[in-house]
C-alpha cells in the first residue's frame, strides 16, 4: 500500500466507514484515499457503471470490503450496516446523470429518494455510527440562472428528474436529522458540489469524458450548450472537503450538522467551450464543432457561494482550473499510454494535490 503523505486526515487511520456507491468515478476516488489514509472501508453499491472505469482500472476490489448490491434493497443494505458496524458513513449511490433522468425518471427517483431513505433508516438500526456525510449536487438549489452563486439557506429546487430528486434528498436529510440523528448523537451533513473532472471518468454526457472519447480515436469533440457555465473542478477538491468536514464532525457532533457547498473560486469559473479549447491544448491535439441539434433542458449557469465552507471550516480550493485540467488530461494521457500502474499514478496525484495544499497551508493538510 503506497500512503499518502501524512495530514489532519489520518485521524480516519483504522475508522472502519461504508461508502455507498464507491464504484463510481468519485466514490472510487473517495475510497482509494480513505484506503491509503489507513482506514477500513466496505463498500455497497452496483457494478461500476462504464467500462472502462476508475475502480478496476485501480484494482480498488482489492483494498477493500466490495459489496454488490442496490440501495433500493433496504434488507440487504441494513444487513451490511449492521455486520460491519461502520463508524462513519458516506452516502454516495445516486443516479448521477441529468439526461439519463429525463429518460429514467421513475430509476432515478427511486435511487435517489427511497435509496437514501434506506441508507437513513439502516443507521438508525446501527449504534456504532457517528457520522454521516450525504453527497447531493450543486443542481439541488431551485436555479434562477442568476449570476450570484447559491447559499446553503437558498430555496431547494430542482428542473429536471435528477435536480428536483436531489432537492428531495437534501429536505429528507434535514427532516431525519431534526427528527431522529439529533436525539440519537449522529452527526448528519449533507456537501454540494460543483461539475467534478479527474481522471476515470467515463460516464456518458458528460463533457470531459465526453472530449476524452474523441479524444482517444482522433474524432472530432462534439458540444452541447458552448456557453453554459458551471463550477468544474478537480475531483479531490470536493472530497478534501468531505473529508475535512467528518474529522470536525467526529470531534464535535452538533456544530457542523448541516448543508455545506463545495466550489471553486469564482475566476475559475468558465465555459463549456473555454473547458474543451483547454483539453485540447493539454491533450496536445483535437477539433471540436458544434452540436446544434435539440437536447432536453440543462442548466446555462450554475455557481455556489462556498463563503460558509471558509468562514467555518477554512477550506478553499487548493487548484486552479488550468491545473485542474492539466492533472485531468494527464491521467488520461497515462492510461491511454498503457502506464502499467495506474494505482501508482493515481494515489501520486492524491499526494501531489496533498503537497499544493500544503504550500497553501490549509488546516487539513497539516501533518
Amino acid at each position: 500500500m503506497m500512503k499518502v503523505i501524512n495530514t489532519a486526515l489520518n485521524i480516519y487511520k483504522n475508522k472502519r466507514i461504508l461508502i455507498t456507491g464507491h464504484t463510481g468515478f468519485k466514490g472510487s476516488w473517495l475510497a482509494l484515499w480513505l484506503y491509503e489514509l489507513g482506514a477500513e472501508v466496505l463498500g455497497y453499491s452496483l457494478e461500476p457503471p462504464t467500462n472502462p472505469n476508475l475502480f478496476s482500472t485501480i484494482k480498488l476490489d482489492k483494498k477493500i470490503h466490495h459489496v454488490i448490491g442496490d440501495i433500493r434493497d433496504e434488507e440487504k443494505l441494513t444487513k451490511i450496516f449492521q455486520d460491519f458496524k461502520p463508524e462513519i458513513v458516506f452516502h454516495m449511490a445516486a443516479q448521477p446523470l441529468v439526461r439519463l433522468s429525463y429518460k429514467e425518471p421513475k430509476l432515478t427517483y427511486e435511487t435517489n429518494i427511497m435509496g437514501t431513505v434506506n441508507v437513513y433508516e439502516a443507521i438508525k438500526k446501527t449504534d456504532s455510527v457517528k457520522v454521516v456525510i450525504t453527497i447531493t449536487s450543486d443542481k439541488c438549489y431551485e436555479n434562477k440562472e442568476w449570476i450570484y452563486g447559491y447559499r446553503e439557506n437558498d430555496p431547494m429546487g430542482g428542473y429536471d428528474p435528477y435536480s428536483s430528486s436531489k432537492g428531495c434528498v437534501e429536505l429528507i436529510t434535514s427532516a431525519y436529522r431534526n427528527s431522529y440523528f439529533n436525539n440519537s448523537g449522529v452527526a448528519i451533513a449533507s456537501v454540494r458540489a460543483g461539475n467534478v473532472i479527474g481522471g476515470g471518468d467515463w460516464a456518458e454526457d458528460r463533457l470531459i469524458p465526453d472530449c476524452i472519447r474523441s479524444l482517444s480515436k482522433n474524432e472530432i469533440i462534439l458540444i452541447r450548450n458552448p456557453e453554459a457555465i458551471r463550477p468544474w473542478q478537480h475531483v479531490l477538491e470536493p472530497l478534501s472537503g468531505y473529508l475535512w468536514l467528518g474529522v470536525l464532525m467526529l470531534k464535535d457532533k452538533n456544530k457542523f450538522n448541516s448543508g455545506w457547498n463545495f466550489g471553486p473560486n469564482d475566476s475559475d469559473i468558465i465555459t463549456v467551450e473555454e473547458m474543451v479549447k483547454l483539453s485540447i491544448k493539454y491533450w496536445g491535439s483535437g477539433e471540436y464543432k458544434i452540436d446544434s441539434s435539440i437536447h432536453p433542458h440543462e442548466a446555462k449557469l450554475l455557481k455556489l457561494d462556498t463563503s460558509k465552507a471558509f468562514m467555518k471550516l477554512k477550506w478553499k480550493p487548493v487548484y486552479d482550473i488550468y491545473t485542474a485540467i492539466e492533472k485531468t488530461i494527464n491521467w488520461y494521457k497515462a492510461y491511454y499510454n498503457n502506464e502499467k500502474d495506474m494505482l501508482s499514478y493515481t494515489v501520486n496525484q492524491i499526494n501531489e494535490y496533498i503537497e499544493s495544499a500544503k504550500r497553501k497551508k490549509l488546516l487539513w493538510s497539516e501533518g
